[in-house]
């Protein structure tokens, strides 16, 4: 019972920060080792619980998806169509936000066997993850703009790309990316998080034939707990979030990397 406990608790923390700009996957290494569960399966199970979060973002941005979808449907095959200013810029968004994610996706195919997963590595990451948002902090009071061009796009998939690394937050680089592009926090929180949405359909097909192909013993029930509490934790977390992000409550969350950040690489150092 303990242990269902403790994979409940990993599924509530992967839904609150893969929302806030703090590392949902360095967060699960941290709590994996500070509450001792094992687990041998850490890429599948990451893959499990982020399943949850894009559900959960998938419904919150319903609708969305769905006028994009339709204005890219719209924009391909009705050619009469293409000249209307909202379907022309619905296909734009759209083709923006694929740019974001082919980075991070190749990378992360290319490396995800290669990347360390340890303590000091999520430790020194979210010390990075920290620093950047206390810059984005300093420099809050730069005119943005709303409109997200294909270089800004550009821009935010490299910084994108730098998340495969445990403790380097997907949703805070991102925001980092776009901020320096001085765009408004609330337009570059939702092209990040409709990115997030674009990448997690193949890495949520993937984690799903992973679990399938899984040889070894694995605590189904506890994948299925955390599975469901980081689909609410989500869906809750990022309804906050819309309602009360500001830049300038970056810097709470840049003093949180910097105190979980020492912490991990302190525990890693004296264990």
């Amino acid at each position: 019972m303990l242990e269902i406990i403790k994979y409940i608790i990993l599924g509530i923390i992967q839904g609150i920060t893969e929302v806030f700009p703090v590392s949902s996957s360095g967060h699960l290494i941290i709590f994996s080792n500070v509450l001792g569960l094992d687990l041998t399966n850490l890429t599948i199970f990451l893959m499990i619980t982020n399943l949850g979060s894009f559900i959960a973002l998938l419904f919150f941005f319903r609708k969305d998806i769905k006028e994009l979808i339709t204005k890219f449907l719209v924009f391909l095959f009705k050619k009469e169509k293409r000249e209307d200013l909202e379907i022309k810029e619905g296909f734009n968004y759209s083709i923006k936000l694929v740019i974001s994610v082919i980075p991070v996706g190749i990378l992360g195919l290319l490396l995800e066997k290669h990347i360390k997963s340890n303590m000091l590595v999520v430790g020194l990451a979210l010390l990075v993850t920290g620093t950047l948002l206390l810059i984005m902090f300093l420099l809050r009071n730069r005119e943005v703009k709303n409109e997200i061009t294909y270089q800004n796009a550009f821009v935010i998939s490299i910084f994108q790309a730098a998340a495969i690394i445990p403790g380097i937050s997907r949703s805070g680089i991102t925001t980092v990316g776009g901020l320096s592009q001085k765009i408004n926090i609330k337009d570059v929180l939702k092209f990040s998080f409709l990115s997030y949405i674009v990448i997690s359909v193949p890495v949520s097909v993937k984690g799903i034939i992973d679990l399938a192909g899984v040889k070894e013993s694995i605590n189904l029930l506890g994948y299925i707990l955390a599975f469901i509490f980081s689909f609410i934790a989500t869906f809750i977390t990022v309804k906050i979030l819309f309602k009360f992000v500001k830049p300038k409550n970056l810097i709470w969350f840049s003093i949180y990397c910097f105190l979980v950040g020492t912490f991990s690489v302190l525990w890693f150092i004296f264990n």
